[in-house]
């Protein structure tokens, strides 16, 4: 922790330059990070919010970030600290490096009941360490802010001003600012897009970390193969960097047999084409919670009788009409129920348009999560059995009501 003394002086450009080789394709990020933060001792904006899907680099870059400067700071997810007080006794701990330990019988820095009490123990703590430095307050995961008391979220924008202290707070979220807007009495934060990843980016934050023994040109070779077939189907950096790892000990497979060589790109292809196309399969059922498993999987078990007399106290979903539901989703059951392996492709996609087109399905609005479509079905049920019937698909079979 900075405290009071001599001001320390950052090289922006330099530092921006060391954390884009560290962090690849975020290099607009971290400058914009580097740049509103300045040196040390600088009034910084009192927020920022930074937005984008899941491994996007979000934490990551802001965590980098405020290491490379040696900052003053307190990271929390706001999903492990439901409630405002354990969030507010959570940031006083680690801004005052003083949260429960054996020493001191494992007690909180301060007891603090709400939002007054939070920025009165602020202001203390920062007067106590003589702390200069600004200091940042970074909340993960901040659309859970939302569900707290409405006088939550603008309290924390606006704690520069009520603490009258050299405070920053950084919100990292998975949805838009404008699903944040509550009414008035906050400010607006400063705003840092986390596009997601480019097939090619993806291809070279995966390459630049090859396995023990091998060239990064071979695993780049390697990871591109890979990519042409789960990139349509998943765009994660993890779960891709996932599969990159689980799967290269069978790419190599015929290199550890002596039966090929780093170069026989062809033969390792041929090795492992089947199985990556098999894998292929797991990447949606993974999503599927267990109740879609229970009701999508061919060969499901029969709901036990006292189950099926609890539904029929709860509203048939018959009377309550489709509901609204993600591509992810629609992709997962049809992964779920198809017999023969099919793998995604632009012209499986092709026919979800071609269906809104019908007028089979309906595009709907988005909800909290960006750049996910949601669709509605449109047709009867009539209608949907009668075209069931011309494929031999038992759709009854699938649908709650009638288990």
């Amino acid at each position: 922790m900075a405290a009071k003394g001599k001001s320390r002086f950052i090289d922006v450009k330099a530092l921006a330059n060391e954390l884009e080789e560290e962090l690849p394709c975020r290099g607009r990020q971290i400058a914009l990070l580097l740049s509103l933060a300045g040196q040390p001792n600088h009034t910084t904006c009192p927020a920022v919010f930074g937005y984008g899907h899941s491994a996007t680099g979000k934490s990551a870059v802001v965590q980098s970030v405020l290491e490379s400067i040696s900052a003053p700071r307190a990271i929390v997810n706001c999903v492990e600290w439901q409630g405002q007080k354990q969030l507010f006794e959570e940031i006083l701990n680690q801004v005052a490096e003083a949260g429960p330990s054996p020493e001191n019988g494992f007690t909180q820095y301060a007891r603090c009941d709400n939002a007054n009490d939070f920025v009165r123990l602020l202001k203390g703590v920062v007067q106590e360490k003589e702390i200069e430095e600004t200091v940042y307050i970074v909340l993960d995961k901040a659309e859970r802010l939302r569900f707290m008391e409405g006088h939550i979220l603008p309290a924390f924008l606006r704690l520069s001003e009520l603490s009258q202290c050299n405070v920053c707070v950084i919100m990292l979220s998975q949805i838009v600012w404008e699903k944040f807007r509550c009414g008035t009495g906050y400010c607006e934060p400063v705003i840092v897009h986390f596009p997601d990843y480019t097939k090619n980016e993806i291809l070279e934050i995966i390459a630049s970390h090859p396995p023990a023994g091998y060239r990064c040109t071979f695993y780049a070779s390697y990871v591109n193969l890979l990519l042409s077939i789960f990139y349509m189907a998943c765009r994660d950096l993890n779960e891709i960097r996932h599969l990159a790892e689980l799967n290269f000990p069978k790419y190599i497979e015929p290199i550890t047999k002596g039966e090929a060589t780093v170069d026989d790109a062809h033969k390792l292809w041929r090795n492992i084409e089947p199985h990556l196309k098999k894998a292929l399969q797991t990447i949606y059922l993974r999503e599927v919670s267990r109740t879609d498993r229970r009701f999508f999987a061919k060969h499901h078990g029969k709901i036990k009788k006292t189950a099926r007399i609890s539904k029929k106290k709860e509203t048939s979903n018959q009377l309550l009409g489709p509901k609204a539901f993600p591509l992810d989703r629609l992709m997962a059951i049809f992964y779920s129920v198809v017999d023969a392996r099919v793998a995604p492709s632009a012209n499986i996609f092709s026919q979800i348009s071609s269906l809104v087109t019908l007028q089979l399905l309906s595009h709907v609005g988005h909800d909290d999560q960006l750049d996910v479509p949601k669709y509605k079905c449109t047709v009867s049920l009539d209608f949907i059995r009668s075209i069931a019937r011309t494929v031999n698909f038992d759709i009854i079979r699938y649908l709650y009501d009638f288990v």
